[in-house]
């Protein structure tokens, strides 16, 4: 799919304000979104489509050197293209450089999310009872761990 990955500035709030409410059951507001903009431990990237369009995007927080990447999504008719991919392997990159683990949960029911990230070589690390609602399910906790010089 024809798309530039660029960090997320205030264009592309909107944008991906209803890309949360088409992907996630409890979405963030646009108003938590901007607040991201703002935060110095927190990076999100969007891959935009040719005429500017929010077609996915990724959030990441940073302290110390731990990450935690707080939501990957795409558009549906936009899926099984390649950008989850391309957005989840900069936040590996970034990792490989400077952090000692990338962490993450995932709906064990989201099989095409569990495949990206094992594929991005994440192991379950446990799971969280009950930690998604609408529907209710438990959270597998992801991690990546890398090691000095790895990469």
């Amino acid at each position: 799919m024809d798309c530039k990955l660029v960090p997320m500035d205030r264009s592309h709030l909107a944008g991906v304000a209803a890309l949360e409410k088409l992907c996630f059951a409890v979405p963030w507001t646009e108003a938590m979104l901007a607040e991201e903009l703002y935060n110095p431990a927190a990076s999100f990237i969007v891959a935009e489509g040719p005429a500017g369009q929010v077609l996915g995007y990724a959030g990441l927080h940073v302290v110390l050197d731990e990450g935690y990447i707080d939501n990957v999504a795409v558009r549906p008719e936009c899926r099984r293209q390649g950008i989850g991919d391309r957005l989840l392997e900069v936040f590996c990159r970034f990792g490989q450089a400077h952090l000692a683990f990338l962490t993450l949960e995932v709906r064990p029911s989201n099989a095409a999310a569990v495949a990206l990230y094992e594929k991005h070589g994440f192991q379950e690390a446990g799971r969280r009872k009950d930690y998604y609602t609408d529907p209710t399910e438990d959270a597998l906790l992801l991690t990546r761990t890398f090691s000095q010089g790895e990469g």
